[in-house]
């Protein structure tokens, strides 16, 4: 194994504080994004469209519903997930 040099735990330090600095504001970022009024709009359009298309495809309106619902689930885990 090759030496641990000053120099090297010195650049290590100031990336952990750079790191330690930049996750919590990246991770604000992501919840804001997720859970801002305008994502929520989003989200809507997006689940509304579906529904709409599959009905316009010919996918009787129960099931398209179903599918809608599961979409918006699957959209409300992942936001989950990233909450963690």
């Amino acid at each position: 194994m090759g030496e641990v040099h000053a120099n090297d735990v010195k650049e290590l330090a100031e990336i952990l504080d750079t790191i330690t600095d930049k996750i919590p504001q990246l991770i604000t970022g992501v919840v804001n994004t997720l859970y801002s009024a305008e994502a929520g709009k989003n989200i809507g359009q997006a689940v509304g469209s579906l529904y709409k298309e599959l009905v316009d495809s010919g996918i009787p309106e129960e099931a398209a519903l179903d599918m809608a619902k599961s979409y918006m689930l699957s959209m409300k885990d992942i936001s989950a997930m990233t909450n963690k």
